[in-house]
């Protein structure tokens, strides 16, 4: 995950210290700075234009039709209608935007409607012909491959099972260690079933057969499921809304088995229609929800996961993964977009690296999980600084916490975010975003508070040198509470008044018992 393995950046890892050099500017890795995929499902049909470091691109653009192309399929055996229609129309405006946008030619995949139904191949030719297009129509194994592929793009490393439902077909696949295991597909989508002869207790008997049949394949042990697709999403958020979680960011968001199941009884409850609209979700994706939430019930009783994680990536950017090289691959997502953002917006890029290494011996304890935030809060540090200077604390908190980024669960978007609030402010009281603050322990309040006033002193300590070397260094001694600032001849000039409050202030903060300076060669 931290890229560490790239042997050919070995002689400059100490440079850099365990996270490596950025790649982004590598010119294999650029040649996927902006990329557009299009995946024609079974209900939607989406353009996603990714643009940006290219491990952990930002969504340039990202256009979603409800078309509707499984609608009717079981019944009939072919593409809904008015579903040909509207995706045909999607295609030929995506094709128009690519083409405005200078984008290399599209990447496109079809999924379940497509390849089952008996018009699908005159369709993806009609496209083809009318669009120039190329669609590749790929079988439920490669989608489940696709989306697992997806999901490592936000999680390197990651192990469990990915279930990915489309509107026609579900797909399960295995993770371990960063690796695709085994792959199977199912006709679990809401569309397909939902309209089954015989009501509910029919679909519950479609349902219970063909998850045993998975449960039986996939021979599980219990680990985390992520789960991938819109109509996951859906519940996660009507999830979100019944607990009152107070971040309604869908990547990563955390679930466990008790919490799914009081949600799925919620669902069935609630006036749905209110539902909908309190929480921004769609009538298309709705009218799916309560036969998604029949599949989910039936999928925890089988696999009993561990606890169960939202994917906000899967096909789509799982094509993007598919043509990264495995170096890119390997990088920490989290660092890469964080060095990406100081390069582009800070005033002095490449200090973070040097304020990364000023700040660390207050976190001689920390784990390699921490270390990693308080590495993307030093590139960080200074990317806000042309907003109005009595906003820049909230808007490095709220920039954090809803941003489209990855490798980055919810308490840790929350501690990164108050680490940066700190850099501006040394209060938090009576925000508008104070409830997020109990997504994380006291302590870890305390230890963002920390690196936040860590950073807002280091950041005065600016030198113009070339040559890299430090122009101040914190020492720590546990044992007598002591923290010491050393500084050169040449930045001793720099601790004036307010950066000497600012160094109390981090004492403060961090406990210490006797703050001193020596001035001197570091």
């Amino acid at each position: 995950m931290d890229g560490q393995s790239d042997s050919a950046q070995g002689e400059n890892r100490g440079d850099w210290g365990p996270f490596g050099r950025p790649l982004f500017d590598d010119p294999k890795a650029r040649r996927l700075a902006r990329v557009g995929v299009v995946d024609i499902g079974s209900n939607s049909v989406r353009l996603v234009v990714f643009d940006g470091a290219a491990r952990s691109p930002a969504y340039f653009y990202n256009e979603k039709v409800m078309c509707g192309l499984g609608a009717g399929l079981t019944e009939t055996g072919h593409l809904n209608v008015q579903g040909k229609e509207r995706c045909l129309s999607a295609m030929a405006r995506f094709k128009a935007l690519a083409i405005g946008m200078g984008l290399p030619p599209l990447t496109a995949v079809a999924t379940a409607a497509m390849r089952d139904a008996s018009d699908g191949p005159a369709f993806r030719a009609q496209i083809e012909r009318e669009t120039g297009i190329k669609i590749w129509v790929i079988d439920g194994e490669e989608e489940a491959r696709l989306s697992a592929q997806g999901v490592l793009l936000g999680w390197p490393g990651a192990s469990g099972m990915v279930c990915d439902i489309g509107g026609s077909s579900m797909e399960l696949a295995e993770l371990s260690g960063g690796q695709v295991g085994k792959r199977h597909t199912s006709p679990l989508g809401p569309l397909r079933f939902k309209d089954l002869d015989g009501g509910r207790k029919a679909r519950e008997r479609h349902v219970h057969k063909h998850i045993a049949a998975l449960a039986e394949k996939m021979q599980w042990n219990g680990e985390r499921i992520y789960l991938v697709g819109g109509s996951w999403r859906a519940i996660a958020r009507l999830d979100m809304e019944r607990r009152a979680y107070p971040l309604h960011v869908q990547h990563e968001y955390r679930m466990t088995c008790e919490d799914v199941l009081e949600t799925l009884k919620f669902i069935e409850k609630a006036d749905l229609e209110a539902l909908r609209s309190t929480c921004s979700i769609s009538s298309a994706r709705m009218s799916l929800v309560p036969y998604a939430a029949e599949v989910l019930a039936e999928l925890i009783s089988a696999f009993k996961p561990k606890d169960i994680a939202i994917s906000s990536y899967g096909i789509r950017e799982g094509l993007l993964y598919e043509q990264m090289p495995q170096r890119l691959r390997d990088r920490d997502p989290l660092i890469e977009a964080c060095r990406f953002s100081e390069a582009k917006d800070a005033r002095r890029p490449g200090f973070g690296k040097t304020l990364y290494n000023f700040v660390l011996p207050l976190f001689q304890d920390a784990t390699p999980m921490r270390l990693r935030l308080v590495k993307a809060a030093c590139l960080l540090h200074d990317v806000s600084w042309r907003d109005h200077p009595d906003y820049r604390a909230q808007t490095c908190f709220h920039n954090v916490t809803q941003a489209e980024l990855s490798g980055l669960n919810h308490p840790e978007r929350v501690f990164l975010g108050l680490a940066l609030l700190h850099r501006y402010k040394n209060k938090r009281d009576g925000l508008d975003f104070e409830p997020l603050f109990a997504l994380i322990s006291a302590e870890d309040q305390r230890r963002a508070e920390i690196l936040g006033k860590a950073m807002r002193f280091g950041a005065m300590l600016w030198m113009p040198h070339d040559d890299e070397r430090a122009a101040a260094a914190l020492e720590w001694d546990a044992d007598s509470g002591r923290l010491l600032l050393k500084l050169t001849q040449d930045s001793a000039p720099l601790f004036g008044e307010v950066a000497e409050a600012r160094f109390n202030a981090l004492g403060r903060a961090f406990g210490a018992q006797e703050l001193s300076t020596k001035i001197g060669a570091l």
